[in-house]
Parts: C-alpha cells; structure tokens; sequence
C-alpha cells in the first residue's frame, strides 16, 4: 500500500476528470459503494476456488461475528447495490463507480495491495451493441489520454455455461494427458478451475496450451453470432482489436465476450483494463436474471503511462496563479484580506498568501518555488495608495502597479490572454 504525494495527485485529478468526463458524455451515472462487504458476497460471485477469494482478500471477524471483506473489485458491489435499492430488475441502468479496492497479492510495477479502480456496469442490455459501446467508450478516453498507441483490444468468447462446462472437460482430458509438463499451479487448478489454466505465464505449460482444445469450438451458434456481431461493429467504427483464444478472466461470473486492453509500455505486458459480459450474476447473488456487462480500469498503471508522455501531457499543475505578500507585517493583514477579496470575484483562479514572515528576498524565492505565475506586493506605498504590485515571476515583463479597484479586472484579462490555465483540468 501506498502514499499519493502531492507532487503526484496532479496527474490523478487529470485522469479521474477525463475518465468521468467521457463516461457523462456516453450517459452513465455514478454510485457510490462501501469499501466492506460480507465475504459471502465475493465468494458467491467471484468463485470460492479463485485466487482472490482462497488467497488474496482481507478478510476479518467484526464483533457481532459475521465475516467481513475489504472490496477485491467492485462488480459484486454494484449488483448487491443494484438489487438491493430495485435498481435491476426489467430496467436499464449504466453506472460507474471509483476508488479503492483491497487483494494481497505480490506487488509489482504499478499494482498494490490497495490499488485503485474505477468500475463501468451496465444491466438490462444483452445484445453485442451495448458491449461495443463500452469498447468504444475506451477507445475515446485513450484518444483524450494521449495513450492509444500504448494500448491493444484482446476480445475472446467464453460462451454460454453449458459451453463452458464441454469445454472444460475436453480441456481437462487434455492436460491430463500432459500432466508431467505442467507446473505445480496448473495441477493445482486443475480440479478446481482449470479454464485460468490457459492465464498461465509459465512457458513450459504455455507450450503444453499450443495444441489444447478451443473454447470456441464448442460454442452454441448464438454466442458465436454475438460476438461476430461485436467485432463487425468495432471494425466498422475503427477500433483494431486481436482475438484472443486463450483470453479468460480471473471471475467465474463472466460468460460471453470478454475483453481487456493490455499494454507493453510499462515492461512485461500488463492489463490496464479489463470486463466482459456477466449475463448470469445478478440471479446468482438472489436477484431475477438480468442482462449485464461491464468493465474495471486500474488507475495506477495508467498514471505510470501518463507520466511516461513526459511534460507534453495535458495535466493541470497544483501551483497557484498568484502568490500574495506583504513586505511588512503592518501590511499581512490587509494583503490577507485583499487575497479573500480576490477569491470571491475570480473564483476560477487560485491565490497563495504568504505565511511565516521573513525578509523580502526569502519571501521572493518563495513566491518562485510556489510556481505562480506573478507575485501580488504589499508595501507600505502600496497600502496607503490603495494599490498592489504585479511581479510576473515566469517572463521578462517589468512589474506594474495596479489600483485595487482595477486589479480585479486586469487579473481577468490577464488570465484570458493566458495560452492555458495552470490551474484548469
């Protein structure tokens, strides 16, 4: 687990805007979840035999002695939220949520033990345009990101449960013949969930997996037909994407398309967004059988992205416009006051008044460090002339001095003339 400093929360807010923007524009609505849930619910809906639930979740005792879970992913959640508020039944609902979600898992380059999502569900849909949509959705925010030529579409099908269920036993008998070549994790799996098999990053059991049967062998025609009808249309809207016949998902709930767009950018290949359609879950969990798709993106490793564009990318700066002071303490409290003055009549732009005295030349190095674009100075002139000193900190302009009862109207065309904001995002 770990800090976000504030050197690094800039790049954050900029993603989280973007991402909340696109989705408004494609009509989704945010809900808000409880980071604990009963542990029944995960192991109900993401398989008691994954590794999530056997292996990575925290799970604890509370005092009334029901066991609890911090959030491993936020799809159970949303569809306990769902049913439980009478969000689902015979109704169409596109949500999104975001924060932080809980696996003890082995750390890597950008993942954590408490790592943060932002989750996309959509209930009541069950043709292959919704699923499109989403896709396309992705596409779009890494168009705003600057991050498509970083990012590639997986797609596969994992059928229907009965599909599912022939593919594992034909899958089973094959390895069983091959039982000497697998790892120990594979054995392991084998009897327990043998489809996370084909995850496998061992190469030894990758070249076991060559000539293992195909899942989509063993579709039903409508399966095959929706996914079809899927890649059609993102090839129509130009989205490239690779089929990926061994492409499965860590959740029991998925069934039908499933899909995650993977990277190379941050080293070995690595997932930053991941779903698929979970027609079957919300019966599952107790409620009526409900159409579903949707998909999780890890913030984390896109930040890493993000900050790998360099000093190009569109990220907004914590600096503030403005950096007020006063050259004398019989001049804070009225610098102070203006400062309050200005924040009321130019909402959009951000003022830092100096604090902690000094001599001037410590107070200008501070106003530089700040980032501020211009120093507002109160001196004794300035204050029994009802006027302020304008410094431009980052260009060669001279300083001027303004009449308070212009300022307001100079602070605002000047911010106008600004090519960007630095306080904007």
């Amino acid at each position: 687990m770990n800090d976000i400093l504030p050197e690094e929360t800039p790049v954050w807010r900029h993603l989280e805007a973007c991402i909340q923007g696109v989705l408004h524009r494609y009509g989704f609505r945010e809900i808000r979840l409880p980071i604990v849930e009963h542990t029944e619910l995960f192991a109900r809906s993401i398989g008691a035999v994954t590794d999530i639930v056997e292996k990575e979740m925290y799970t604890f005792t509370d005092r009334n002695g029901d066991s609890l879970s911090l959030r491993p992913e936020g799809t159970a959640s949303c569809v306990r939220a769902g049913e439980e508020h009478g969000l689902l039944y015979n109704q169409e609902q596109r949500l999104w949520y975001r924060g932080p979600m809980f696996r003890h898992e082995r750390p890597q380059k950008g993942r954590y033990r408490q790592f943060h999502q932002v989750g996309v569900e959509v209930f009541g849909l069950e043709g292959p345009d919704i699923d499109a949509e989403l896709l396309l959705l992705c596409a779009r925010l890494w168009r705003e990101l600057g991050l498509s030529d970083q990012v590639q579409l997986q797609l596969n099908s994992l059928g229907d449960l009965e599909a599912r269920h022939r593919y594992r036993d034909a899958l089973v008998a094959y390895l069983q013949r091959h039982l000497d070549a697998l790892d120990e994790d594979a054995r392991r799996r084998l009897d327990t969930n043998p489809l996370r098999i084909l995850d496998t990053k061992n190469p030894q059991t990758q070249a076991v997996l060559e000539q293992a049967p195909v899942l989509w062998d063993h579709l039903e025609a409508p399966a095959k037909r929706h996914f079809e009808a899927l890649c059609t249309r993102l090839s129509d809207c130009g989205v490239a994407f690779e089929v990926n016949p061994r492409l499965v998902r860590g959740l029991d709930y998925y069934g039908k398309t499933v899909f995650e767009w993977v990277t190379d950018s941050l080293g070995a290949q690595g997932t930053v967004c991941a779903g698929g359609r979970y027609d079957g879950l919300v019966e599952q969990l107790g409620g009526r059988a409900t159409p579903a798709v949707g998909f999780a993106m890890g913030l984390e490793r896109l930040v890493l992205m993000l900050c790998q564009l360099g000093p190009d990318a569109a990220v907004a700066s914590d600096a503030p416009d403005l950096y007020l002071l006063a050259a004398a303490p019989e001049q804070e409290g009225p610098i102070q006051q203006l400062a309050e003055t200005l924040r009321t009549q130019l909402p959009h732009l951000a003022f830092q008044v100096h604090m902690g005295g000094g001599s001037m030349k410590s107070k200008m190095k501070k106003a530089d460090r700040s980032g501020a674009e211009a120093a507002l100075l109160m001196g004794a002139d300035e204050l029994a002339s009802a006027s302020v000193t304008l410094k431009p900190l980052r260009t060669g302009e001279e300083q001027v001095r303004i009449p308070q009862s212009e300022l307001t109207a100079r602070l605002a065309e000047r911010a106008r003339r600004a090519p960007e904001h630095p306080s904007t995002g």
